[in-house]
């Protein structure tokens, strides 16, 4: 647990973290990229930890590598890298600075390590843990394997590296359907998200999909009573739902795709008025790269994504602490379905 007393005076003795709307003013560059979202007086918040965080990536050969669920201040503020898990891991293979801070949760940091084990990967916050990760374990994948023996197992790259090292390959939302196609089995077992099973199920139909029972605490929350009771008051609003959600839910959805294929998709379509069915900090992160679109909730915030903060990540890289470690034996399986995942995303690419 992070004691945030001592850490926030070890800070204060360091940097100058006084809000400033002189400094904000300094900063006008960045605050355009968010400024339909954050207010330049909420800015001029974040405007002394940003300075500071980007001057020590420098200092300390690090960057940051950030995933689309990060609130916009850490997006555009001082990320590196943003993408969904897929574009993170691949890029996570060609970072060459000594040191990954990885803004995302605790899975994603697992994943860089496995990816780069002779580089020094940070977690701002170590409890920044993931519902849908922890719902298997290795033993979950084994039960799996003794149900349907000689299916492979893809699991989903939300786990931990244990799970990750009891599988054959890995997916994201991105490619999950790929995945399972390419397959040389007639049945695919995937973990550990029942939902998304179930809609690449759909996309899939000459695999038997079998599923493990776990789900996304954000994703899990939507309705398609909900969805359908919202288009009778806003039936011009273009609805776009994540994989993870329920397939009742994607069914009464206009579009269904990961978070880069959300992403993509607004911004060919560019409708007047969307609504993203997935995590809250989606739509302020593409808000201001499109000011045609008008982004209507409701939308559902994912407490763990939220445990980093600027305030965080700015300790993390001071002290170094929150190191992610991987058993080298259990990263070195994990790699395997990574890495073919990888591999065969590129393959599907071409």
């Amino acid at each position: 647990m992070l004691d945030f007393a001592a850490m926030r005076a070890t800070l204060a003795e360091a940097y100058d973290l006084a809000p400033s709307m002189a400094l904000a003013e300094e900063m006008r560059d960045i605050h355009a990229k968010m400024d339909r979202v954050v207010p330049l007086v909420d800015f001029a918040r974040y405007a002394p930890y940003i300075r500071a965080i980007n001057r020590l990536k420098a200092e300390k050969n690090a960057v940051i590598l950030a995933h689309n669920y990060m609130t916009p201040e850490i997006y555009h503020g001082v990320a590196d890298v943003v993408g969904d898990s897929l574009q993170l891991a691949i890029e996570a293979t060609k970072v060459e600075a000594e040191t990954i801070v990885q803004c995302g949760v605790h899975f994603m940091a697992e994943t860089s390590k496995i990816l780069n084990p002779a580089k020094r990967v940070l977690i701002p916050d170590m409890a920044a843990g993931c519902s849908l990760a922890e719902s298997i374990t290795a033993e979950g994948i084994a039960s799996m394997r003794a149900q349907y023996p000689g299916a492979p197992v893809v699991s989903y790259v939300n786990t931990t590296a244990e799970v990750k090292a009891a599988s054959d390959i890995c997916c994201t939302s991105s490619n999950a359907a790929q995945i399972v196609a390419a397959m040389d089995s007639d049945v695919v077992i995937m973990t550990p998200d029942q939902y998304l099973a179930q809609n690449v199920a759909k996309q899939v139909p000459q695999k038997k999909v079998v599923w493990w029972a776990g789900s996304c605490i954000v994703h899990e929350q939507y309705t398609a009573e909900d969805i359908t009771e919202f288009r009778k008051w806003n039936p011009d609003t273009r609805v776009i739902a994540h994989p993870e959600c329920p397939p009742s839910v994607v069914s009464v959805s206009d579009f269904s795709g990961s978070t880069s294929g959300i992403i993509d998709y607004v911004e060919r379509e560019k409708p007047q008025k969307a609504m993203l069915v997935t995590e809250c900090s989606m739509a302020s992160n593409i808000a201001d790269a499109l000011p045609e679109v008008d982004f209507v909730g409701p939308c559902n915030m994912c407490p763990y994504m939220k445990k980093i903060t600027l305030e965080k990540i700015l300790w993390s890289l001071h002290s170094g602490q929150s190191e992610v470690f991987v058993d080298p034996e259990i990263a070195a399986k994990a790699r395997i379905a990574v890495e073919r995942m990888i591999e065969l995303s590129r393959k599907i690419a071409k």
